[in-house]
């Protein structure tokens, strides 16, 4: 028994595999993020929160 019609795909060129390997041999900047001083300061509301206190 063979496939539907609508089952049968073309074939991968790869682009995706393509623009993942342009897209990973970029500067650093793309993955990560900058932290600054607001990752301390939301750091500091969690453990607050964690904490139970609100004000």
């Amino acid at each position: 028994m063979s496939r539907h019609l609508a089952d049968h795909r073309a074939r991968s060129t790869g682009a995706r595999v393509k623009h993942f390997l342009r897209l990973s041999r970029t500067p650093r900047e793309t993955w990560q993020r900058a932290r600054g001083a607001s990752g301390a300061s939301r750091l500091v509301q969690f453990l607050r929160i964690e904490r139970g206190r609100t004000a």
